[in-house]
């Protein structure tokens, strides 16, 4: 395996685990057909099958009695996929993710705070920063390549300072200048401290529309208070708040240590909240960085991948709700939440959801209390699972198993900070040096696609061959372009306008790439 040197999200290098991605399109332990009730059978009878089923339990008790796990894993075209028969066409919310472990404190920070799920960074403002914050976060080991461009931006500007914020004494720690070793679960407290540091240094900005509710909340945060409260030295508060409120430019890269809290989302806003005071957003070398878990998890929170979202940032509120009917072509749009994905698994147990499609993880070992989701799922009608391996921990449940055979060879794109909405990098042949043909695949793989087109009536979804995108671009309160995103639709309903059947370069205003030229338009289409 060798990195793409003209990707620009990791310029060519390669964490463990995409160094070692050619190792899993082998055919050791992996399903080479799909299975129905433990037989063997062709892709036809499988979806078929399958969609039966569905129909059958929707039928009886509703579309509540169905819900869709995914995965950040997933590519950006299966979640919306998926998310677009689960909401649009079944009828209910019941799709939620894996990613809901990890990335939903860091949703509700941003969407707090910036009205949308979106980040005001990329990558490559990691390198044009002065002052780098690494809070929660072991870069070292869990983000390898920023790691590394982080490092290297150190040798090139040995003015640019890095402070690491952790309980333990990480590999981070060995390129930092500062390390703040403070209690467990007290980083709260620690920007809490930096925002009121802000207000008496007088370097807060105008135009943080909600500075006089955060101020009041933070103020007697002074550094006294902060110290005891974080169990660090008063020297070490003040001279990391002074680093701050210093630098010119200035970033903060958090991740699990602060999203997987009792308090996330509130940890989250603490963060933005500096940035928002102190004018260090939307603009090159600054911002708060979350920093994502899984491979596409950002993908899926683009389409609406989540059960408390609707899709392409569009929440459950009425204006949103008829944009989306219409533009789907549906009447049967899911109109509340659904369940997230703890209370999923519990409403399974409790015999609420009968029908549950599992794409591309493995709940029984991610999920917390995996007995009590053992039993569930044992109990549960109908489990399908889309993978291409049979888990030993899966077979508690017996699932349905729907092979998608690895493809070695698939185009698709995945939203990265700082690349957004890229293909890939392609892989070489198939499984097994080539020998693809011992593997039972489709071509574009098994996707929701395959079931929607199989269910009677009302819930059929036209053909995947009609499908096109739609982009939307998003930008930052400062009006900062964030990037493209995407959004696809089944349903062909009139005409576009102009501008969004395509504008050239030349229609484009300077700087505005064609996805976001595109989106400029005020027809049906793009609305």
């Amino acid at each position: 395996m060798r990195g793409d040197d003209q990707h620009p999200a990791n310029l060519g290098r390669l964490c463990v685990k995409g160094a070692a991605l050619g190792e899993t399109t082998g055919l050791a332990g992996r399903l080479l057909t799909p299975e129905v009730d433990g037989q063997q059978v062709a892709w036809p009878q499988a979806l078929a099958e399958t969609a039966a089923r569905l129909r059958q339990i929707i039928d009886q008790h509703g579309p509540q009695a169905v819900a869709f796990y995914a995965s950040g894993q997933l590519l950006t075209e299966d979640y919306y996929a998926a998310n677009k028969l689960m909401k649009g066409f079944i009828g209910a919310a019941n799709i939620d993710t894996n990613s809901r472990l990890c990335m939903s404190s860091a949703v509700t920070g941003y969407k707090r705070a910036f009205g949308a799920d979106v980040v005001p960074c990329s990558y490559d403002d990691v390198e044009s920063s002065d002052l780098v914050v690494l809070v929660g976060s072991n870069a070292a080991w869990a983000h390898p390549v920023l790691f590394q461009r982080l490092a290297q931006a150190k040798r090139d500007n040995p003015r640019l300072r890095i402070v690491a914020i952790d309980p333990r004494r990480t590999a981070t720690c060995e390129i930092a200048d500062r390390h703040l070793a403070l209690a467990p679960g007290s980083d709260g407290g620690l920007f809490a401290g930096l925002l009121n540091a802000l207000a008496e240094a007088g370097a807060c900005v105008d135009g943080f529309r909600d500075g006089p509710q955060a101020l009041a909340a933070a103020r007697g945060w002074d550094v006294a208070r902060v110290a005891a409260f974080c169990g660090l030295p008063a020297d070490e508060v003040a001279g990391f708040y002074r680093e701050f409120i210093a630098a010119p430019r200035a970033i903060t890269l958090y991740t699990m240590g602060i999203n997987q809290s009792a308090s996330g989302s509130d940890k989250c806003n603490a963060i933005i909240n500096v940035h928002l005071a102190s004018g260090k957003y939307g603009r090159r070398g600054c911002g708060p960085f979350s920093l994502t878990g899984q491979p596409n998890a950002m993908g899926g929170r683009e389409v609406g991948g989540l059960a408390t979202m609707l899709a392409a940032h569009m929440d459950f509120v009425p204006d949103d709700l008829q944009r989306l009917a219409r533009f789907w072509g549906t009447e049967r749009l899911a109109q509340t939440p659904g369940l997230t994905a703890v209370e999923l698994f519990a409403a399974i147990g409790r015999g609420e959801v009968k029908a549950v499609w599992i794409m591309g993880t493995n709940p029984v070992v991610s999920l917390p209390d995996s007995h009590a989701v053992s039993q569930a799922l044992a109990a549960c009608p109908l489990g399908d699972r889309l993978g291409c391996r049979r888990p030993d921990r899966y077979r508690t449940f017996r699932p349905h198993p729907l092979s998608g055979a690895g493809l070695g060879r698939e185009e698709w794109h995945g939203h990265q900070l700082g690349a957004a909405d890229l293909p890939s990098a392609q892989l070489s042949a198939a499984a097994g040096g080539g020998e693809s043909g011992l593997v039972d695949h489709r071509q574009s793989g098994p996707g929701a696609g395959g079931i929607a087109r199989r269910l009677p009536g009302s819930i059929r979804m036209t053909s995947s061959a009609s499908m096109r995108r739609c982009p939307v671009s998003k930008t930052t309160a400062s009006g900062r372009l964030i990037s493209a995103r995407w959004r696809i639709s089944a349903v062909r309903r009139g005409t576009p306008c102009r501008r969004c059947a395509g504008r050239s370069a030349a229609a484009r205003p300077p700087g505005i790439s064609r996805a976001a030229g595109m989106a400029m338009a005020g027809c049906g289409w793009c609305r």
